[in-house]
């Protein structure tokens, strides 16, 4: 595919007061979200996970070669599978395979190997980085800034379930080979993280420690 340029399609211009207004307004409601491991079962629509991964899919990637795959489950069969499978190998991890450090470093979290989540939540978000292209005749061709590509989708995913009222939390078992299988999805993809999504429950809490952020003086600067 050559290079053909298009006029900018859209254009949002504020004054700097509305802009600094807008910013402000979403910041506020970024700092409501929060990763939530007590979900309801209440359902979810199907046009409302569609839309939220639509947002996903729109993020920018390296060559625009949008090296993903989501796949929504909310059949309870293939949940409990995947709850079986993370839980036996979360396990491992917490019976010493993560070392001293790592699991030391999770304490404030209150994490540990039962992952209830994985099969109260009313959906399940797999996310699958495609490690390499398949052209039709089945020849491979180069993903580039997979990690990255991938990376800034699922904040942008994040973003749009908090939007539409939301929570949910990041997942990611080790390994997850057994997600391809069970989602039927081809070798150049790669499961790299599960988003259990929902609302969250009557009795819902979150830990205090992660609430705490690093103020903004120490994660920016300007020049």
């Amino acid at each position: 595919m050559s290079y053909v340029p298009i006029p900018l399609p859209d254009r949002l211009r504020m004054s700097e007061e509305q802009t600094e207004i807008v910013s402000l307004n979403y910041l506020n409601y970024m700092k409501r979200r929060h990763s939530v491991r007590d979900f309801s079962q209440e359902l979810i629509s199907d046009t409302v996970l569609s839309n939220a991964v639509a947002v996903a899919a729109s993020a920018p990637s390296g060559a625009n070669q949008q090296p993903w795959h989501f796949v929504v489950i909310k059949d309870p069969d293939m949940k409990a599978k995947i709850r079986k499978e993370a839980e036996h190998e979360e396990q491992k991890f917490y019976s010493g395979g993560g070392g001293d450090e790592w699991i030391s470093a999770l304490e404030p979290i209150g994490t540990g190997a039962k992952k209830k989540h994985l099969t109260d939540a009313p959906a399940l978000i797999v996310v699958f980085a495609q490690r390499y292209g398949l052209a039709e005749n089945g020849s491979r061709y180069k993903h580039y800034y997979v990690n990255e590509s991938v990376g800034i989708a699922v904040g942008f995913l994040i973003s749009a379930l908090h939007h539409s009222g939301l929570v949910c939390l990041t997942h990611t078992p080790n390994p997850m080979k057994f997600l391809n299988l069970l989602c039927k999805r081809p070798n150049n993809e790669k499961p790299v993280m599960i988003l259990p999504v929902g609302y969250p429950n009557e009795i819902a809490e979150v830990p205090q420690a992660a609430k705490v952020k690093k103020p903004t003086s120490e994660v920016l600067s300007i020049y």
